[in-house]
């Protein structure tokens, strides 16, 4: 009859161990981040910030800011908590305006949790007078993908493509 030495035992002991820990950890991992389901996620998740504006809808523009965001306006100092934020789309967003975007470009990590989005802005404002101004510009979003699974932009900047900067957010329109 064949019996085993305790070293033998220490040793297939040790075996099935590193094997269970090797199979828990493969039935762990998670599957790989789709990048373009994370690109189709956040071109959705703009489009429907650009509604949010074009609606005056202020609480949904918030909505999709992260909870540090930090934002940097054009021709302005960045902004860094939620009610420098807030004010700032207050300030830009009156009843006179009207803001839409269009994202142009939108291209995820590869890690799929991080996405970055480029494109165009229009915002016409009607001045004292009725007359319209119109400036155009370009934007840069970053957007995280959050733990509950939801997209939130954590970096937000835009700037005039007109000399001078834009007469709608200089304030050198506006009524």
């Amino acid at each position: 009859m064949f019996t085993r030495s305790p070293k033998m035992r220490t040793g297939a002991l040790c075996l099935a161990v590193a094997g269970l820990v090797f199979v828990a950890g493969c039935a762990q991992k998670t599957a790989p981040i789709d990048a373009k389901a994370s690109e189709a996620a956040v071109k959705a998740a703009d489009l429907e910030w650009s509604k949010a504006a074009a609606a005056h809808d202020l609480n949904g523009v918030f909505s999709f800011y992260a909870r540090d965001a930090v934002v940097l306006p054009s021709n302005k100092e960045m902004l860094t908590n939620k009610s420098a934020v807030q004010k700032s789309w207050m300030d830009m967003l009156t009843p006179n305006v009207d803001l839409s975007w269009t994202p142009m470009w939108v291209e995820a990590a590869k890690s799929g949790d991080m996405v970055y989005v480029v494109g165009s802005y229009t915002m016409t404002s009607k001045a004292g007078k009725g007359k319209s101004v119109t400036d155009h510009g370009k934007y840069m979003e970053v957007w995280k993908k959050q733990a509950d699974g939801s997209w939130k932009a954590v970096a937000d900047t835009w700037n005039s493509d007109l000399a001078g900067g834009s007469p709608i957010l200089t304030k050198k329109v506006r009524s």
